[in-house]
């Protein structure tokens, strides 16, 4: 499978021919304004190319005024012309003729290392967690401190509480003196280490180390397979966002020991803890990613009923195979669509695809800039429905329901502008 591309928005009519089409006929006639996907095929037998194609394999809804929208090109008298509102701010979508928006969804930010207190129910003082993402990947990794001074991290695929330096000489620091100074050079941080030293006394290499983490995740396996399912338990489920190769392993460590080094710090009083609240720590889902995470769920199922469906008719006859006899268009536009008509997520989210409120413009433009927390609307949350001073001229003071969503939904500020993506490897180079 190659290249994926979208068309121009377009209808099937009864006849079978495709015909353009605007966002009020599509609100007049019950139609849901979408493009085709096209997707490079190419099919191989023996290893080798046999037949190429660019195929339909669905249709995805475009957002009004976007920039695949036929009106997003036109000036304001073509607008009129065509029966359009010039002044209609665009940025939602038309299903079977209503005009639904995808609601912006607050989040914590990802990548990003946050120091708690722990509860008093926990054996830890305090907790270093970081979710570490990556497109189609997300895990959340924990450094704590326990009572008695000893470092554990706590990752997906591992169960319970591993000793942080085991996984650290696993992932590539080999001597004691290696593991302090990645976590610090101060004196005073250093004496901390010692109880987590002691708790790694029989683990003096890193194969001991994996064979450890081994035991762990495949217990009662022959040792090589305990050696093979450790390795690529650090490598995949490990702070994906650092790589998933075995030269990210290194950086892995560095990574750890500096949330080992958050950890002390928080102990010591030498650094605050993190406001969760603060909108430094927060980063919105727009329509555009909410899109990509279920266009990744349904592409992979259309991939799965792809190659069925060859097994099939490998199975039935020998001669030459269509490709197009391979794709059912029907599962990609029947997903989608029925995620935006009901606002039913991937991740078992409800409401994220409202129907837009056209009571008078202002509630439209305030429906469009809505954002809301994921946070549960029964519980207090007294500190997540505060005004924060961070929200000054990012989110508006006075717009937000009163009752139980109260500070949980928010507008955005008249003037805010959300940035979307970033320069990464710039901002490295510069540094």
């Amino acid at each position: 499978m190659g290249k994926v591309e979208i068309g121009e928005p377009r209808i099937k009519e009864s006849k079978g021919y495709n015909v353009k089409i605007t966002p009020n006929e599509c609100r007049l006639r019950g139609l849901t304004y979408s493009a085709p996907i096209y997707l490079e095929m190419e099919l191989y037998k023996d290893g080798s190319p046999i037949a190429k194609e660019k195929i339909e394999i669905g249709d995805i809804p475009i957002m009004v005024k976007s920039e695949k929208c036929y009106l997003s090109k036109l000036s304001r008298e073509e607008l009129i012309q065509l029966g359009e509102d010039p002044d209609d701010p665009g940025g939602y979508f038309i299903i079977n003729g209503t005009e639904r928006v995808i609601v912006a969804q607050e989040d914590l930010a990802e990548n990003r290392i946050l120091i708690d207190e722990s509860p008093r129910s926990s054996s830890a003082t305090h907790i270093a967690k970081v979710i570490s993402a990556i497109p189609g990947q997300r895990s959340s990794v924990t450094v704590e401190r326990s009572k008695e001074g000893v470092l554990y991290v706590t990752f997906p695929a591992v169960p319970g509480r591993v000793p942080l330096f085991i996984v650290l000489r696993a992932l590539g620091l080999k001597t004691d003196q290696e593991i302090t100074e990645a976590i610090s050079r101060d004196p005073s941080i250093q004496v901390q280490l010692y109880p987590s030293f002691l708790e790694m006394e029989k683990i003096p290499t890193p194969e001991v180390a994996i064979e450890y983490i081994g035991n762990r995740v495949a217990h009662g396996r022959p040792r090589d397979k305990r050696m093979e399912a450790a390795e690529a338990v650090l490598d995949r489920n490990l702070l994906p966002h650092l790589g998933t190769t075995k030269e990210a392993r290194i950086k892995k460590a560095y990574y750890l020991a500096q949330m080992a080094n958050a950890v002390i710090e928080a102990d010591l009083g030498l650094r605050p803890i993190d406001d969760k609240d603060h909108y430094k720590n927060k980063r919105l889902k727009l329509a555009g990613d909410l899109l990509a995470v279920l266009f990744r769920s349904v592409f992979n199922s259309f991939v799965k009923d792809v190659s069925y469906q060859l097994e099939k008719l490998s199975e039935k006859r020998r001669e030459e195979i269509e490709l197009s006899l391979l794709v059912r268009s029907d599962i990609i536009t029947e997903k989608i669509m029925y995620a935006l008509a009901t606002g039913n997520w991937i991740g078992g989210k409800t409401g994220v695809s409202q129907l837009l409120d056209r009571t008078n413009y202002l509630s439209t433009l305030s429906h469009l800039r809505r954002v809301v927390s994921p946070l549960s609307r029964t519980q207090p949350h007294f500190e997540a429905r505060d005004l924060h001073p961070t929200q000054w001229g990012r989110i508006c003071p006075v717009e937000t329901p009163e009752g139980p969503n109260c500070g949980l939904v928010k507008n955005l500020a008249l003037l805010a502008i959300i940035s979307v993506g970033g320069y990464r490897e710039e901002v490295k180079n510069f540094y």
